[in-house]
């Protein structure tokens, strides 16, 4: 690290301490200025039952952060003129759903304004687990799996008439990419995303199969912490689950935003704000938009029953900064921290 925000670091660490004592926040903290490495810490445990402790490297789960991957690859297979935004998607899919729309585009599935009915529908359901009391979470193991929790109900409104977070709408433009690519959703982003942009140990997981230096998610039941194995899908998808270090996403974003993922023009269109969810935030294609102390900050986040996820760019300074817990809160207050301290 270099000595540039040395008194800055220590204040951070220091408010860092005071989350992780008053929260209980267990996970990893990465914040870089440019090429600069300003912050890296690991918090907690990644396996409780046998206390190995998380690092700044450990690889997390990251919930719905993982639609950005999805909204890339969907912008990459636009570049190679396979189809375009405004494109109706189930002139794309193999199968007919009857829950689109015709009207449906692409673009309504990239900014949840799309209006197909939601197999988790986040603005109703508290618990995300619940889904998997009666249809076994480690049958979930493609994307067509999904289709018979959304496909026979009816749409919630008009294409385009407003926004309404939807799962169920990226699993769509999972279909939509394997049907296009003629390959899995995710072996496709692990040879066109994660590879171009080095991020080599990440990946969508298995969590029967976890590799070393994965933390394990944990979820309060009975008074007890639990792992989240029957809590979540087995494997992630196109709407979340993909597991990734914090170097890694930090790169990422210099890897996307330098347009080596796609071109400048597909980058603008990711990060335009498309729609205003409410006042400060906005929605572009699988990010959000939030205004912060004058400035647009790039967001992706996520959560599931023993995951927290934020990555933030911040344009302007040219920090990024990455906070993962494999608990299931925690990350948003560390990353307000570090908009106190560093981004005023």
């Amino acid at each position: 690290m270099n000595r540039k925000h040395e008194k800055e670091r220590e204040k951070l660490d220091a408010k860092i301490q005071e989350i992780v004592k008053k929260e209980g926040f267990s996970g990893s903290v990465i914040v870089t200025q440019g090429e600069d490495l300003v912050y890296s810490k690991g918090f907690g445990y990644r396996n409780l039952a046998e206390s190995l402790p998380n690092q700044m490297d450990t690889r997390f789960g990251i919930a719905s952060g993982s639609k950005l991957f999805t909204a890339v690859a969907i912008a990459q297979l636009v570049e190679q003129n396979l189809f375009d935004y405004d494109t109706p998607v189930h002139q794309l899919l193999y199968q007919s759903l009857a829950c689109i729309d015709e009207r449906v585009t692409i673009h309504h599935l990239l900014t949840h304004t799309s209006g197909i009915p939601d197999y988790f529908d986040e603005s109703v359901m508290d618990d995300f687990s619940e889904l998997w009391e009666e249809k076994p979470m480690y049958k979930m193991e493609k994307l067509e799996d999904f289709v018979p929790m959304f496909k026979d109900k009816e749409k919630v409104f008009e294409p385009g008439e407003k926004f309404h977070y939807n799962n169920a709408g990226f699993i769509v433009l999972g279909l939509v990419v394997e049907a296009v690519s003629n390959t899995t959703f995710t072996d496709y982003v692990a040879e066109n995303i994660f590879k171009p942009a080095g991020m080599y140990n990440s990946g969508y997981d298995r969590l029967d199969q976890l590799p070393g230096n994965t933390a394990l998610g944990y979820v309060e039941k009975a008074g007890a912490l639990t792992t989240n194995m029957y809590a979540v899908p087995v494997i992630g998808g196109a709407d979340g689950g993909a597991f990734v270090t914090g170097p890694d996403m930090n790169g990422f974003w210099d890897v996307f935003l330098g347009g080596k993922l796609v071109g400048e023009s597909h980058v603008e269109r990711l990060i335009t704000k498309h729609i205003k969810v409410k006042e400060g935030i906005s929605y572009g294609y699988g990010i959000w938009l939030d205004d912060v102390n004058e400035e647009i900050v790039y967001h992706a986040m996520g959560y599931d029953p023993g995951v927290s996820f934020h990555s933030c760019v911040y344009p302007k300074g040219h920090w990024k900064v990455t906070v993962l817990s494999n608990h299931g809160s925690g990350a948003f207050p560390i990353v307000k921290a570090v908009e106190e301290l560093f981004m005023k």
